[in-house]
């Protein structure tokens, strides 16, 4: 099954009465995946669906863009790409979707083995407080539409690279511990 884009998967949602958007649901799921090695498909429907109850047909939709996304992610080709609205919607729906969309990563990133996310080191730090920044976003409506989609593909950019990174810096967040075992003696 192929991934479903912006557009199926905010109806999906929106037909089993989603907890969020679709901008904020990808979120939710890529920060997880980039903290949480123990990351599942149920998990994420329980965040994204009430008492994470769905269908078939949706939990397969859901599997389709829970598998893209954690393929893109851990790709040698860097094709992530942050699922929002298209281009033929105006700049504002956009700015507030890349914005829900950051609320949603922030989020997925708690729900790991971190203990605060807003407290890592480095360039990474940088990146997730950036992020958080990001969640405030607006259209400056002194600006032209042309100078507003400019800044706004930077922004999408940004975050794009950003995450590729935050999931390669990630890597040892996401290392399950084996399971503990009692010996018999």
């Amino acid at each position: 099954m192929i991934a479903p884009g912006y557009a199926e998967l905010q109806r999906i949602l929106g037909d089993a009465q989603g907890l969020t958007d679709a901008a904020e649901a990808h979120g939710t799921l890529t920060g997880a995946l980039c903290a949480a090695g123990s990351y599942r498909l149920d998990d994420w429907l329980g965040e994204i669906l009430p008492d994470g109850r769905v269908d078939t047909m949706t939990r397969e939709s859901c599997r389709a863009c829970f598998d893209a996304t954690a393929q893109s992610l851990g790709g040698v080709d860097m094709d992530f790409e942050v699922l929002l609205p298209g281009d033929e919607q105006p700049i504002d729906a956009r700015a507030t979707a890349l914005g829900q969309w950051c609320q949603g990563f922030l989020y997925g990133l708690g729900t790991s083995a971190i203990d605060d996310v807003t407290r890592l080191p480095g360039e990474v730090g940088e990146i997730v407080r950036d992020l958080s920044e990001i969640t405030r976003i607006g259209v400056d409506g002194s600006e032209t539409l042309e100078t507003n989609e400019s800044a706004y593909a930077e922004l999408v950019e940004f975050v794009r690279v950003g995450v590729q990174l935050l999931f390669e810096e990630l890597a040892p967040y996401r290392v399950v511990p084996p399971p503990v075992t009692e010996s018999l003696h």
